[in-house]
């Protein structure tokens, strides 16, 4: 038998444990042995060695590595230790990266980790929900969240809402009596509390059932611990870059060794060339600066609350065309506000969003004080008084706690002017009837201080209506008759319309000394009042991000369990809805096939009464129809939709740790702006990668060429290894780095996004890196045919006028790297980490050419002063030759 189908004797028996007293220190300690710690397995965690040696994995790490090896074995072995130094700096960059991850992930997970009402040794103790054991008895009240599984024992006013693991947003009230109905769901099992669900209101006492991996939580985490991720759209085009990186390399040997055979050079000393011109190939700097980029950016989102998992999936977000994004909390502010009063005909208007108790009230457009409007006053005094939940300041911010229906009509009260416990000096709460599901409806029984009674209501205003016999109208109560009935109800409909979520509250005199002992008896022929209307209003920033993410080609779907009509209005107010979109429903959802979903999914913006499982099917439609897909959720059962998105997006607040972990992005304050922050900076750290790899790779390929050219021409070589190597890894890396830290053009966020297929040599790139590469090989070479042939014997000196040039060449190069237009398209001092990095690759440039110590190991010799003249001339002809091209055809 189950515990949800056995007696509260039973579970007590079944168990082994005392209800009255709880379990001993001793018998506790036993049952951590016996069932473990109360703890979500997480999956086999990578050691941090490990987590260092995968940083090793990516195939140009493993070019690099043969490089390497190839130096060493030839003897240079300057060249290997600086190879092997920047592939150590690389794991380095990689390994910390991911543990600042892991360790922002653990730090959030124990900030949400709750604590516990125990009772052990017949004493209640706080004690962290991880020493849960099974038979534990537990407590808990308002705003606390379940620490296990627990058999209810003791229910009063109960309601917990679990969406977490159901998706349904609306409480369950919760009873202690066994189950008859075979087989019930997680949302049915009205006798069981579940672990990682919370409190709204009332308070009860269970005992613990199931801990960890045995819960209802730990069983849907089990599933996602086998699932595998997939590479990044950037992973995947830089393993291509490295493979025609090193068949470019495999060949270029080859064809040295054969043209050098061919001209009589010995097999050992064309080997060593063509091993010097496959280190020039290989741009050995460029996975040092990707994880670098990646790792900055990362750091860049954390300021912008939210937390990147895994370090190559920033760049996805640039990819992202679809954002399938939450409304509660995400798109709205989680605090429901009452914004519209309706009594006896009149309606105030009140200002002011969220807990904060401030704002005016207004009727016909015009200010008001509450306290002049006798029947505005008297709704807000019994909506305050018909309450349970409270309104803390904490720091700057107002909290709640309880239910937020009760924090909305707690908040009107307060920005009138009134307070709970000034209230609870003049009215004595003589008896409560706790609100009921089936009811729909909250009374309590009050005396003030002159000696009257008065029963007050509050509930849904279809059914306080029902039972309503008179209303106040223009301050006098009158009969409640039938044209004044539809006057009621078209007033209820009116707000409604407008997505407001409506709670009527009425009241009833009785005389004194009475003592109802109904809630039948309570709540007949009262007296209506009015209705206070609230919604969860939209956060203030997230229509302009809409409007944004419109403008980048990202389309914004709204998917919530929340009903269409409301649904339908905050999509309205933040641009989401338009005329032509399309709103479908949970019901609709469910007779649909993907394929069906797949033939509207892009003419729908709004998708509503949505469960967690609909999700997977909606990220699949999007996909199957080309999109790359964002996905938000917080529930363990959005888990699956989360790990089946292109980019996964977990709430760092309401979110559970199965949602996190299955996530590529955590947002700590689960707000839809700061996933458009995110996408706008992983299209920034794109096109920055962009930017480096084409100045990598421009400046290799000028390197090979005068290598090439000059080995053709029957040529001394005019660069050294050790001078290649210098180039590639010192003066190349400090602006390639610099690049990295670009600021976003301004139409970054006004483009399409690109396609997850595109290559990174599509839009002209490929081009970009052949036709400046060329140009810097050929001046390169030119600066050196023109020294040595003016005196051949000085072939050092000449070598180290090619060097120069070719250092100068690439940073004035560097600068028209960071546009895809010209150089002269954006300020060149614009990126000041740019400006310093080049200036600090020429000083050291300048140290290796005069300072003497250095001079033997760089093979160079300090350059004349009329030779720099030569040098400047040439080294600027690739980028403003190129430019001036640029700007006559847009003349023209």
């Amino acid at each position: 038998m189950k515990f949800h189908e056995m007696e509260i004797k039973q579970v007590e028996k079944a168990l082994e444990t005392d209800f009255s007293s709880g379990l001993s220190a001793e018998e506790v300690k036993k049952r951590v042995k016996q069932y473990g710690l109360n703890e979500l397995e997480e999956g086999e965690k990578q050691s941090a060695l490990l987590l260092f040696f995968s940083q090793f994995k990516d195939f140009m790490v493993l070019v690099l590595l043969a490089a390497t090896l190839i130096s060493g074995l030839l003897g240079e072995y300057i060249d290997a230790i600086a190879i092997i130094a920047i592939v150590i700096i690389n794991g380095f960059l990689g390994f910390f990266q991911e543990r600042r991850a892991e360790k922002s992930l653990q730090a959030l997970k124990e900030l949400s980790a709750p604590q516990v009402s125990v009772l052990r040794d017949g004493k209640w103790i706080k004690i962290p929900s991880k020493e849960i054991v099974v038979g534990d008895i537990m407590k808990f009240t308002s705003g606390d969240r379940i620490g296990a599984d627990v058999r209810l024992i003791e229910s009063k006013s109960l309601e917990i809402e679990e969406s977490a693991l159901t998706g349904e947003s609306v409480p369950v009230s919760k009873i202690t009596e066994k189950l008859t109905n075979e087989n019930p769901g997680i949302g049915d099992m009205e006798n069981t509390a579940f672990m990682g669900t919370m409190v709204t209101r009332g308070n009860g006492v269970g005992v613990a059932i199931a801990i960890g991996m045995k819960t209802a939580m730990g069983q849907i985490a089990g599933l996602l611990q086998t699932a595998e991720s997939q590479e990044t759209p950037l992973q995947r085009r830089l393993e291509q870059l490295g493979k025609i990186l090193i068949t470019v390399a495999l060949l270029l040997t080859f064809l040295v060794v054969v043209v050098g055979v061919i001209q009589g050079h010995d097999i050992y000393t064309m080997f060593l060339a063509g091993v010097s011109l496959a280190v020039a190939a290989i741009p050995e700097g460029l996975p040092a600066i990707v994880t670098v980029a990646l790792s900055l950016g990362v750091q860049k989102m954390i300021k912008q609350k939210a937390i990147v998992r895994k370090l190559p999936a920033v760049e996805t977000l640039g990819c992202a065309s679809v954002i399938c994004s939450d409304k509660t909390g995400t798109m709205t502010q989680n605090k429901m506000t009452v914004t519209h009063l309706w009594s006896g005909g009149q309606t105030w208007t009140v200002d002011g969003g969220g807990y904060q108790p401030k704002g005016d009230f207004f009727r016909n457009e015009k200010k008001v004080q509450p306290k002049d409007e006798k029947a505005l006053q008297q709704m807000l005094i019994f909506g305050m008084l018909c309450n349970h939940s409270e309104i803390n300041l904490k720091g700057e911010d107002y909290i709640l706690d309880g239910d937020p229906t009760e924090g909305a009509l707690l908040v009107s009260a307060m920005k009138a002017g009134f307070n709970r416990p000034k209230l609870l000096e003049e009215f004595t709460i003589m008896n409560e009837f706790p609100f009921d599901s089936a009811r729909k409806m909250m009374s309590i029984h009050v005396k003030d201080k002159q000696g009257r009674h008065f029963i007050i209501t509050k509930g849904a205003p279809d059914v306080i209506l029902g039972i309503s016999e008179s209303i106040l109208w223009d301050g006098r109560t009158q009969y409640l008759n039938k044209e004044t009935n539809q006057k009621v109800q078209s007033a209820i409909d009116n707000l409604a319309s407008q997505a407001l979520r409506t709670i009527a509250i009425a009241f009833k005199p009785i005389p004194a000394n009475t003592y109802i002992f109904s809630e039948k008896e309570a709540e007949s022929k009262l007296t209506f009042i009015g209705v206070q209307g609230m919604i969860d209003p939209p956060r203030p920033e997230v229509k302009l991000a809409v409007k944004e993410c419109k403008e980048a080609g990202i389309k914004t779907v709204m998917i919530t369990g929340d009903h269409a009509i409301t649904a339908k209005a905050i999509a309205a107010q933040l641009g989401i809805l338009t005329s032509k979109s399309k709103v479908l429903d949970g019901k609709q959802l469910s007779e649909m096939s993907v394929e069906d979903l797949e033939n509207v999914v892009e003419d729908v913006s709004v998708f509503a009464r949505v469960s967690p499982e609909h999700k997977l099917k909606i990220v699949k439609a999007l996909q199957n129809r080309g999109h790359i897909v964002a996905m938000t959720g917080d529930g363990v059962n959005d888990a699956p939709a989360i790990k089946a998105a292109d980019i996964g997006v977990a709430m760092g607040i309401t979110g559970t740790d199965v949602a996190k972990e299955a996530s590529a992005l955590v947002l700590l304050d689960d707000n839809f702006a700061t996933i458009k922050a995110a996408i706008k900076e992983g299209r920034n750290i794109y096109e920055n990668i962009r930017k480096f790899v084409r100045y990598l790779l421009a400046s290799n390929v000028g390197e090979i060429l005068v290598m090439l050219f000059a080995m053709l021409l029957g040529l001394p070589l005019p660069l050294v290894p050790i001078q290649i190597l210098w180039v590639n890894l010192v003066t190349d890396g400090l602006p390639a780095m610099a690049l990295g830290l670009d600021r976003p053009e301004e139409n970054v966020m006004k483009r399409g996004p690109r396609s997850p297929n595109e290559g990174v040599f599509s839009r002209g790139l490929g081009w970009k890196v052949v036709s400046r590469g060329f140009l810097i090989g050929l001046v390169t070479l030119f600066a050196f045919m023109i020294v040595y042939h003016n005196d051949p014997s000085q072939l050092q000196y000449a070598q180290t006028v090619a060097f120069a040039t070719l250092v100068m060449a690439q940073l004035i190069h560097v600068f028209d790297c960071r546009s895809e237009k010209s150089v002269l398209s954006r300020n060149p001092f614009g990126n000041q980490y740019l400006v310093w990095a080049v200036i600090s690759s020429l000083l050291m440039v300048l140290v290796v050419i005069y300072y003497p110590p250095l001079q033997p190991i760089f093979h160079t010799l300090p350059i004349a002063a009329k030779d720099w003249l030569l040098i400047i001339g040439l080294s600027s002809i690739p980028t403003f030759l190129l430019a001036g091209s640029f700007l006559l055809r847009k003349t023209k």
